[in-house]
């Protein structure tokens, strides 16, 4: 295996509106980190990728991109859409145990060492990022 780069990275992925998107960006987050040589965060950074890139093939109606950032031995998983709309706040609420919506932010924030949205706004585009840091450590 690997061993982790000190190097920063960085890898954008433009996705289609569409949910199969999802299964692409997860695939692809998994090639990379194997690569890197973080394997040992893959789990946890797969449904991180889920959550984010489904939130914005699902509730947006254009483009959006999945970009992974590695510096400091933090992994930043940031996901664009052409919505400028800030995302729902996560809810701390009692959720169905076999309920399939509504809880990915929630589970972002559980998750994630850190997270958080800003709107995009240079050169003429439009839009958000929705971001969450993972730790190596």
């Amino acid at each position: 295996m690997p061993k982790p780069t000190d190097e920063p990275w960085e890898y954008t992925l433009h996705i289609p509106h569409d949910v199969r998107a999802v299964t692409v960006c997860r695939r692809t987050l998994r090639l990379i980190l194997t690569i890197h040589g973080l394997i040992r965060l893959t789990e946890v950074a797969e449904l991180l990728v889920t959550e984010l890139v489904s939130n914005s093939v699902r509730h947006t109606k254009g483009p959006a991109s999945l970009r992974l950032h590695w510096r400091d031995e933090v992994l930043r998983i940031e996901a664009w859409d052409a919505d400028p709309e800030p995302p729902p706040p996560p809810r701390e609420l009692a959720y169905a145990i076999d309920a399939e919506a509504g809880r990915g932010l929630e589970l972002v924030r559980a998750c994630a060492d850190d997270w958080g949205w800003h709107p995009l706004r240079r050169g003429g585009d439009k839009g958000k990022y929705v971001w969450c840091d993972l730790r190596a450590a």
